[in-house]
């Protein structure tokens, strides 16, 4: 799956949902920068606030369960330790049983990295539908297309 290096992606502004993260000291490697893999790691932390704060917290019954089926992340930039990251979120496309969903890193109030990933929507058997109130709520956090 090709990254989107829509320069809109580029603005913290443009996301619908952002959230706070410091840095560690072990997410740093030898260069002293940010590792690749905290890289992700920091990602995924977004992805599981988001889910858990933004979705599951608003569903009535059971929560959703997701399955991660692509991630892909572009670096653009070096981060540091220490420092805080604000990291955005928005969802760009929701398909019958799953989603696609946008994360900016940024740091300094530069783009440092990207991240695109695809969430499946999981039933009790494997994929299953996403649900209207799911929908719905995933819809109201859609990523603005288009010039800003």
């Amino acid at each position: 799956m090709k990254m989107m290096h829509d320069p809109t992606r580029l603005a913290l502004a443009r996301y619908p949902w952002t959230t706070l993260l410091d840095t560690r000291y072990g997410d740093m490697d030898p260069n002293r920068h940010l590792n690749n893999v905290a890289i992700s790691q920091l990602f995924e932390e977004t992805r599981v606030r988001f889910n858990w704060v933004m979705i599951d917290g608003a569903q009535q019954g059971p929560r959703p369960s997701y399955l991660v089926a692509h991630v892909g992340i572009d670096f653009l930039g070096e981060g540091e330790y220490p420092g805080t990251l604000a990291m955005g979120y928005g969802v760009i496309n929701i398909g019958r049983t799953s989603f696609r969903a946008l994360m900016g890193m940024f740091q300094h109030d530069k783009c440092i990295a990207l991240c695109e990933s695809v969430l499946v929507h999981r039933g009790d058997t494997g994929p299953a539908p996403v649900p209207a109130p799911l929908r719905a709520r995933l819809e109201a956090f859609s990523f603005p297309t288009g010039e800003p």
